[in-house]
């Protein structure tokens, strides 16, 4: 405490300031910090709740860049792909809940192709989208749908290692370029089959 401060409050305390006084200023004090660190919690949850929107609205603006041009990619491979692509295809469980959630899934007689969707590469978004298409698989077991399951990974913004990472998964792989998406596979590539 400074000299001035002391001063102050040695003068308020000769003019009345009791030791009541001077604790119910304390406690007032105490209860408009409480009341700031209320506020201030209640803001970081609302701005949580509008970044998590953020996240999702990007996510989905992706997904709809992706979907159009992704037909004439696989096709360009062979695939003969004709109805547009289901987009946020879900696969719900016994319990009526969504058990994934596949991003962009191409459909026709011969392949299902699950497309996960991302702006950045995350550690663990393949072993992910493998799991999503380890539940696709069983799904179209149950029902006897006994078609080929592929898939590949569009990500916009990709990290040094990302594209090998994704290629030695097995996905086919999809990237930004301009304001399109590019699909530039080596030589020889095999995708793995679920």
């Amino acid at each position: 405490m400074s000299p001035a401060t002391r001063r102050r409050m040695r003068n308020r305390i000769g003019r009345g300031l009791t030791f009541e006084k001077m604790w119910a200023m304390l406690d007032k004090n105490a209860e408009e910090a409480r009341n700031w660190q209320k506020e201030t919690e209640r803001i970081i949850t609302e701005l949580g709740k509008e970044m998590g929107g953020l996240h999702r609205s990007f996510g989905e603006m992706a997904e709809h860049m992706v979907a159009p041009g992704i037909i004439d990619k696989f096709n360009e491979l062979g695939f003969h792909f004709e109805e547009s692509p289901e987009l946020n295809f879900k696969i719900y469980g016994e319990n009526k809940k969504v058990r994934t959630e596949i991003d962009v899934l191409l459909i026709n007689e011969e392949f299902l192709i699950a497309v996960e969707v991302k702006a950045r590469l995350g550690k663990e978004d393949i072993e992910k989208h493998r799991k999503r298409l380890e539940i696709l698989r069983e799904d179209s077991n149950k029902t006897g749908d006994r078609r080929k399951i592929l898939g590949g990974m569009a990500v916009a913004m990709l990290g040094e290692g990302d594209k090998e990472a994704i290629l030695n998964a097995g996905f086919y792989m999809l990237e930004q370029s301009g304001d399109t998406m590019k699909m530039d596979l080596p030589e020889g590539f095999m995708p793995q089959e679920w």
